[in-house]
């Protein structure tokens, strides 16, 4: 089945739900490497969505009440998102898809204020999953 075709600039919404994590997310920015172009843009292929990466983004738990910061990233596509059989440049074409598995790792971990008189206690979570979505300017070229 065909779907829309990422191009240079398209964005990777985050959702705000990493498991336990709640992150104050914002979209990351494709840049297409593909020599094929659609509306005038360079076509995103795979290998692309590894350059998407949203440093700062703010997070908590209901455990570690104290904000922290981190990096969301895409972790890994959805079997709808690569082309199976369009191709620029020898690498497949990326597709706007369903939902990609998405990573935030923390920089700053999040605090647990102390019990009593005391330092607050880290969160000992390194590394937080979540999902997105692709969002496209593109609504002319397919591919599949």
């Amino acid at each position: 089945m065909s779907d829309f075709v990422l191009i240079d600039g398209d964005l990777a919404m985050f959702m705000p739900n990493f498991g336990a994590a709640v992150v104050v997310v914002r979209p990351g920015t494709l840049s297409g490497s593909g020599p094929g172009k659609a509306c005038g843009k360079a076509i995103c292929v795979d290998g692309d969505e590894g350059g998407v990466s949203v440093p700062g983004c703010v997070y908590l738990t209901p455990q570690y009440s104290i904000p922290g910061t981190g990096t969301l990233s895409i972790d890994s596509l959805a079997g709808d998102q690569k082309a199976a059989k369009t191709k620029t440049g020898d690498k497949a074409v990326l597709l706007k898809g369903s939902t990609f598995t998405a990573k935030f790792e923390v920089q700053s971990p999040a605090m647990q204020p102390p019990p009593g008189p005391g330092s607050p206690i880290p969160d000992s979570t390194t590394q937080y999953s979540g999902s997105g979505q692709f969002v496209t300017t593109n609504f002319t070229v397919k591919a599949g």
